[in-house]
């Protein structure tokens, strides 16, 4: 049956709305909970754990490549994190999450912060120093024991040698003191390369770096989930293993490039009134996303590999080429 545009945007919602637990989720869950102190009933709180003699906290650094799926992988586990969901004193939770703007500066990322925390106006005189004091006195007062700074490497984009030492004792302040937060760092590869600078901050961080998705490995979990997004739209699926590795190369081996990919493709599949889930809906869905021609669509090109991705990072060089792929048979 045909579905009204109305009924298309419903369908498209829910699926958007559908949050696929990995093992993205589980690490970061289970990292995050060694951060907190147990109570005397054995149950998390909101404490931080300190280290060091009892002198400072420790963090998370999230890395992975940018549609990876870590932000939304964060944001749900944050979400359903108990000690952290609520506070009573506020009626807000007891985390802060901050998207960097790029470019920033030190003061510009205080300035967000503040901004977050309810203070909308900073004074133009305002010293960073003092920027950074407002922002320890302003999550004390909030019960914010848990600040996720995303796309942390464009804190130090543009940065001088002096303004990156600077981000570097501000992340160390921050853990410190009599009001020390855990935090956490989301980003690109490059936060990686970055943080190693001073292993003073590196120290204090656990890192974790999902594996980009691979031939073979993931093609079955990739098929499960075409399935369970389609069912859910009231679609059969026709897509065999040839078009599953495509999808894996032409979403620079992220999950969650993968995932909006499948979305995408689904709702081509809905407006062209389809019953069934096929391989052009994926040609049409990727092509319109990337602006490219037919011949450098990964989904009807037939040396698909050889086909240069931009933004394709680490990722795709790392990769094994597949030394065998199954065709795709033309239409009679």
């Amino acid at each position: 049956m045909t579905l009204s545009n109305k009924g298309i945007a419903a369908v498209m919602q829910s699926l958007r709305k559908a949050h696929i637990v990995t093992d993205r989720d589980k690490v970061f869950e289970k990292q995050l909970s060694r951060k907190f102190k147990l109570g005397d009933d054995g149950e998390l709180t909101h404490e931080p754990v300190r280290v060091t003699a009892g002198t400072e906290t420790s963090g998370i650094a999230f890395i992975e490549g940018s549609g990876g799926g870590k932000t939304t992988a964060i944001l749900e586990v944050l979400r359903n994190f108990a000690p952290l969901e609520h506070s009573p004193e506020t009626n807000a939770p007891r985390y802060l999450h901050v998207k960097v703007e790029s470019p920033a500066t030190l003061r510009s990322l205080g300035v967000d912060v503040l901004k977050k925390l309810g203070l909308d106006t900073v004074a133009d005189r305002a010293r960073v120093y003092e920027i950074w004091d407002m922002v320890r006195h302003r999550l004390k007062k909030a019960g914010v024991t848990l600040l996720w700074i995303d796309e942390a490497h464009d804190m130090f984009k543009s940065a001088s040698g002096a303004e990156t030492e600077n981000m570097f004792k501000m992340l160390k302040g921050l853990m410190q003191g009599e009001f020390p937060v855990v935090l956490v760092l989301s980003g690109t590869e490059r936060l990686s390369k970055i943080t190693s600078i001073d292993p003073q901050v590196n120290r204090r961080f656990t890192k974790i770096r999902p594996a980009p998705m691979a031939f073979g490995v993931d093609n079955a979990r990739i098929k499960g989930l075409i399935q369970g997004y389609s069912n859910k739209a009231g679609l059969q699926v026709a897509i065999d293993d040839d078009a599953i590795n495509r999808l894996i190369y032409g979403s620079r081996y992220r999950f969650g490039r993968c995932v909006v990919c499948i979305i995408e493709a689904i709702e081509c599949a809905l407006y062209d009134g389809a019953t069934t889930l096929e391989v052009k809906h994926f040609e049409d869905a990727w092509g319109a996303r990337e602006g490219c021609s037919i011949d450098q669509n990964v989904f009807t090109a037939s040396d698909w590999m050889a086909i240069e991705l931009e933004d394709q990072g680490e990722e795709i060089s790392a990769m094994p080429v597949v030394k065998k792929k199954i065709k795709r048979k033309k239409a009679a």
